[in-house]
C-alpha cells in the first residue's frame, strides 16, 4: 500500500528550468565569457551546486555558488511557473489520505519560496533540502531521512522526479519510483533508469496510488 510519495521539486513541481539555465548563464558568461551556451547548461539540472561548480571550476564552489544564488534569488519569481495540474493533483492525492513530502538538492528556504508561489504550502508534512543532509540524491540519504521523518518504511512510498539523480536516488535507497514525462531532458531519458512508473500527467497518480 502506497502510503506517501516524495516529490524532487525543480523540473517536477516547479518550472524552474529556464530560471536555472538562465542563472548558470549569468554566473557562467561572466566567468568564462563566451564558452557556454545555454544547450550546454542542461546538464546541471538534477546534481547540486557544489557537485556543479566542483567540475567547472574546483577552487571557486563558494563564490560561483554565492553568485549563482544572488542572481537566482533576484529573478526567481519572474521565471518560475507551475506546471500544469500540479496542484490540482496534490489536493487531491492529501484528500485520498496520501502524506506528501518533498526530497531536493535546493535549500530550504527557495523551496518554501516556491511552494508559496503556487500555493501548495499547506500540502507538504515534511521538506527535505541540501542543507539537511551531508550527501545528495542519488545517495540515499535524502530520501532515507525522508522516510524516518515520516516513520515509514521503504515499501510505503514512491519517489517521483524528472532527473536521474531523482530515480537513482529512490532506488539506492530501496523505493519505488517514478519519472515524468515533462522532464527537460525528456521521457526517453528517464526510462534509461528503469523507474517503476513513467507518469505522463501528473494526475497519473491517482490511478498508480490506488492500484498501489
Amino acid at each position: 500500500m502506497t502510503k506517501a510519495l516524495l516529490f524532487d521539486f525543480d523540473g517536477t513541481l516547479l518550472d524552474t528550468n529556464g530560471l536555472i539555465i538562465e542563472t548558470f548563464m549569468h554566473v557562467l558568461n561572466e566567468r568564462f565569457p563566451g564558452q557556454y551556451q545555454p544547450q550546454d547548461c542542461v546538464r546541471f539540472l538534477g546534481p547540486s551546486l557544489a557537485e556543479t561548480f566542483k567540475e567547472i571550476a574546483p577552487d571557486e564552489v563558494d563564490e560561483l555558488i554565492g553568485k549563482y544564488r544572488a542572481w537566482n534569488l533576484e529573478h526567481h519569481d519572474e521565471l518560475v511557473k507551475e506546471y500544469e495540474g500540479v496542484v490540482e493533483t496534490l489536493e487531491k492525492l492529501k484528500e485520498m489520505g496520501l502524506r506528501l513530502a518533498i526530497v531536493s538538492t535546493k535549500r530550504r528556504n527557495t523551496i518554501a519560496r516556491g511552494l508559496e508561489i503556487i500555493g501548495a504550502t499547506h500540502l507538504f508534512e515534511v521538506i527535505i533540502g541540501v542543507d539537511d543532509v551531508s550527501h545528495v540524491k542519488p545517495d540515499p540519504e535524502p530520501i532515507l531521512l525522508a522516510l524516518e521523518k515520516l516513520g515509514l518504511n521503504q515499501s510505503d512510498v514512491i519517489m517521483i522526479g524528472d532527473n536521474s539523480h531523482d530515480i537513482e536516488g529512490g532506488k539506492n535507497a530501496g523505493v519505488r519510483t517514478a519519472g515524468v514525462a515533462w522532464a527537460f531532458k525528456g521521457k526517453d531519458f528517464l526510462q534509461q533508469f528503469n523507474p517503476d512508473y513513467m507518469l505522463n500527467h501528473m494526475s497519473d497518480l491517482i490511478s498508480i496510488v490506488k492500484e498501489a
